[in-house]
């Protein structure tokens, strides 16, 4: 589901990918329509937040893309679950997408991508 104020809950539980999101993302994408400069695009409603545009869900799309790259490089390298959540690589938009309380937290986000990419669900 796309949302405008948390990162995506990613239910691994349920067969959910962090790859899943990005294709579900794509696919908002191709069906709408940009206006550059000016309103007239598609209009775009999230599950929760607030109605924006293919430029925010594009936005949101790349955030997603640039926190599955970070944590897959560290997999790669060996890193454990605490060395992830350690190395804070949400950081930069933890200010519009996290938090540290609630059902979706940036600690379980970060938790389910790590699972999601090391294999260990």
């Amino acid at each position: 589901m796309f949302t405008t104020t948390q990162y995506p809950v990613i239910e691994l539980q349920n067969g959910g990918t962090v790859s899943g999101e990005i294709a579900a993302l794509n696919d908002i994408l191709k069906r709408t329509v940009y206006r550059h400069q000016g309103e007239g695009g598609t209009i775009v409603v999230p599950g929760h937040g607030y109605v924006c545009d293919e430029h925010e869900v594009v936005e949101y799309r790349d955030m997603i893309v640039i926190l599955r790259d970070r944590v897959q490089a560290m997999v790669g390298k060996g890193a454990t679950l605490a060395q992830v959540k350690g190395a804070r690589l949400t950081a930069d938009y933890d200010t519009r997408y996290g938090s540290t309380t609630g059902p979706w937290t940036t600690d379980m986000f970060v938790e389910a991508v790590f699972r999601d990419l090391s294999g260990r669900k």
